[in-house]
């Protein structure tokens, strides 16, 4: 049976925005625990010239729903918007996320299919179909912001396992 640009995609990005609720409470009991301002998680960067953590979560959400809204219109633009400044802010912007991913409908993300698509930052321009956009761009930004954040959270002593990083995976049956 072939796998569909629905299945391919979708299924994947719900996966990891789970995981960033996950990670978001596993941060909020971390304050909790340690009398730790929220705020120096939020702030948090690997490494100096890194965004921080909140950043690198609101773009989970940016390269999952945006995306689909991106190849809808046919042009993917990041945001610049400053990213949320509080969990409880990261939380509502994955949670809307969520739930736009579960109101889609897979006819249309199928339909996708050959579809123009470009990426437009700045004065660079990359053009895909909206598949290739989708599985080649999209996806491994999901992939590397959720590990980043996963990461910034590691670095700053939240206990986290690699099972918080994998969340509900699709097992048969």
């Amino acid at each position: 049976m072939a796998t569909s640009l629905y299945d391919a995609v979708i299924p994947g990005f719900q996966q990891i925005l789970g995981t960033m609720t996950h990670l978001l409470g596993k941060a909020e009991t971390h304050c909790s625990e340690q009398g730790i301002d929220p705020a120096e998680l939020i702030g948090a960067r690997l490494i100096e010239d890194m965004l921080p953590f909140s950043y690198q979560v609101k773009s989970t959400a940016e390269h999952s729903i945006g995306a689909i809204e991106a190849v809808r219109t046919g042009v993917f633009s990041p945001s610049m918007a400053p990213p949320p400044d509080s969990l409880a802010a990261l939380n509502e912007k994955i949670d809307g996320a969520k739930a736009a991913l579960v109101a889609l409908d897979p006819a249309e993300i199928n339909g996708f299919e050959g579809q123009d698509m470009r990426f437009e930052f700045r004065d660079r321009r990359i053009d895909f179909t909206a598949e290739i956009f989708l599985l080649s761009f999209s996806q491994p930004n999901v992939y590397f912001h959720a590990a980043t954040a996963y990461g910034i959270l590691r670095a700053k002593g939240v206990k986290l396992g690699k099972m918080d990083f994998m969340g509900r995976v699709r097992a048969k049956g």
